[in-house]
């Protein structure tokens, strides 16, 4: 699927996490290490452009706003942990992640599209990368 330019950034970002939760599912040694580096260098910051420019485009009562934003707290509070050395199942984490990230690129950011047109796009896409 071709993605607009506006939400490139973001699908590439999506990229990356893909693979820190594969190697988490996988329970890889090194995997918690490699997801708090992906969350400290753009996970976080990601989360943040998301909540901030992309679910406000849809209805915020809509199921799948509702649904980021809660799989949003979820891996927070999960790499909250990790950072302050609590047990987190990591393969739960990694599956949650993936899940994640694929319900966006499948369901989330094709309502974004649909919901703007092609100057919104535009604006959309400089306030990403300005982001």
């Amino acid at each position: 699927m071709r993605r607009e330019a506006a939400l490139q950034p973001l699908s590439r970002d999506h990229h990356v996490a893909l693979e820190v939760a594969l190697r988490l599912r996988r329970d890889e040694a090194g995997a918690a290490e490699r997801f708090l580096l992906f969350w400290q260098d753009a996970g976080r910051h990601h989360f943040h452009v998301e909540e901030d420019l992309i679910f406000p485009v849809l209805d915020d009562g809509a199921e799948e706003v509702q649904r980021a934003v809660r799989e949003h707290a979820a891996i927070r509070r999960r790499a909250h942990q990790l950072a302050h050395g609590d047990a987190v199942d990591t393969i739960a984490l990694g599956e949650l992640l993936n899940e994640h990230v694929r319900f966006e690129e499948r369901v989330l950011f094709g309502l974004v599209e649909e919901a703007l047109d092609a100057a919104g796009l535009e604006a959309l896409g400089a306030a990403v990368e300005a982001a």
